[in-house]
């Protein structure tokens, strides 16, 4: 398995309305077409204006199919129109689990 990290950075005061949109809109069709998240987060200390996402993929060839199937989707990218002003930037890691990681290879 390989993990997705992908870290948005939104407007100040922007969290509520993010995660709002994000619940109603976005999370179904990715749900649907990525399939395994394994965790959505808000930062509370550190830097703040921040959601932290995690996506499970069984390789790099999965994501890329995946991804793309997302990005064919009308609802992903009327999703995208109404997201992207509340963005100010967004950080994407690749994450290979350890061999003793409780989320396996």
């Amino acid at each position: 398995m390989i993990v997705d990290e992908r870290i948005y950075t939104l407007h100040p005061g922007k969290t509520a309305e993010y995660l709002k949109l994000y619940e109603a809109k976005g999370m179904p069709v990715q749900v649907r077409v990525l399939g395994n998240m394994l965790g959505y987060f808000q930062t509370e200390f550190g830097p703040l204006n921040q959601v932290v996402h995690l996506w499970g993929y069984d390789s790099l060839e999965d994501r890329r199919e995946r991804r793309q199937q997302l990005f064919q989707e009308d609802e992903w990218l009327a999703y995208l129109k109404e997201m992207r002003p509340l963005l100010m930037s967004q950080e994407n890691k690749l994450l290979i689990p350890a061999p003793f990681s409780p989320i396996g290879n």
